[in-house]
């Protein structure tokens, strides 16, 4: 098997021959994880077995719109906007990749106020790029990813703040039912132009989940967030039957997994082990549901030894066994305090594991 047709048989739970390596890093540790490979092992194989395709590009907004939306705030020098028109205040050296936000829709009152947003529109984009890029990433042998976290939810209250968004939920549905919709509307477009596209696997997700609890009732999710998700999943399988769904949220979700496979959800991730059990969730639903993460990174990898890491990514692997179902990797971004020596562990684990 190829890289794609081994990624691809692992979520089916069709067997595997090899186990693909999956991981980020912040800026300054992969400086230090380049330069070491390219010296220590520059021939090992540490490619991963897909490439992500380029989302659409959207109608271009000028900056200087959104500065309507913040003529009460005096930000720090650096402060920008993203594609949403979400301004983002940097913090100190220390902060690496966290920002302060400051949400444009905060102060909306109606309705009108939201539909008047300047929302992006992918609507004219040209398209042509992704089907070259799956066909080329094909050709190479690999999957075709296409990264759409940040669906509804997240992206919903990151324009209209949480505490905003929950309050119109409970008190105020027009505005909720409003932005929701809108953002949803979006979502649907770009997931029906990567399955045009042919991608293997469509990657969604929204934080729904906290450190030891749900972020929201189960009543209030699918009530407001289940079916719009759903609308999402069914909008792009339409198109790709066989395209899987890979939902992405950190912290616990255990109450949610029923609900994210009734919707189509193909792939969970990062099932992160300081919240939830693996071998519990996969005696649970490993014969419908696959598995992307495990591999701790408040724990094990900043503050185990390369020792722990190799038992915790074979005791992972034995878990799904020679089915597959498990795409092992860390459970997010690797922060500056990860050893190097815990990153080489990983991939040393990754390769040598036999089924």
């Amino acid at each position: 098997m190829n890289k794609r047709e081994n990624y691809l048989s692992i979520i089916n739970r069709t067997g595997y021959e090899q186990v693909p390596i999956e991981f980020s890093m912040c800026e300054s540790l992969a400086q230090s994880y380049n330069s070491y490979i390219q010296e220590h092992i520059p021939d090992f194989d540490i490619l991963p077995a897909y490439d992500y395709i380029d989302n659409l590009l959207p109608e271009a907004i000028p900056p200087s719109v959104y500065d309507f939306y913040y003529q009460d705030y005096d930000f720090k020098p650096g402060t920008y906007y993203d594609l949403n028109g979400v301004a983002h205040e940097p913090g100190s050296a220390a902060a690496f990749h966290m920002t302060k936000m400051y949400h444009p829709l905060n102060n909306a009152k109606t309705v009108a106020d939201i539909l008047a947003y300047p929302f992006l529109n992918y609507h004219n984009s040209d398209t042509t790029k992704q089907f070259e890029q799956v066909k080329a990433t094909h050709k190479k042998g690999l999957a075709a990813r296409g990264d759409m976290v940040m669906t509804i939810w997240e992206c919903a209250w990151y324009m209209r703040g949480m505490e905003n968004l929950m309050s119109d939920m409970l008190l105020n549905p027009p505005m909720a039912e409003a932005m929701l919709d809108k953002v949803t509307e979006i979502a649907v477009f770009k997931a029906e132009n990567y399955a045009k596209a042919g991608i293997d696997v469509l990657y969604l997700g929204d934080d729904i989940g906290m450190q030891s609890s749900i972020m929201m009732s189960t009543k209030m999710y699918r009530r407001w967030l289940k079916p719009r998700l759903e609308m999402v999943i069914a909008a792009a399988k339409i198109i790709k039957p066989d395209l899987k769904v890979q939902y992405h949220s950190c912290g616990y979700v255990e109450p949610f997994i029923p609900d994210l496979i009734e919707v189509g959800v193909d792939i969970l991730n990062p099932v992160q082990p300081e919240c939830m059990d693996f071998q519990k969730l996969h005696e649970q639903y490993g014969d419908v549901l696959s598995f992307n993460g495990t591999l701790g990174t408040q724990t094990t990898m900043p503050f185990g030894t390369p020792d722990d890491v190799r038992r915790v990514v074979f005791k992972n692997l034995e878990i799904a066994g020679a089915k597959g179902g498990l795409l092992v990797c860390p459970s997010h971004l690797l922060e500056p305090e990860v050893p190097l020596a815990n990153i080489l562990a990983y991939l040393q684990a990754c390769h040598d594991f036999r089924k």
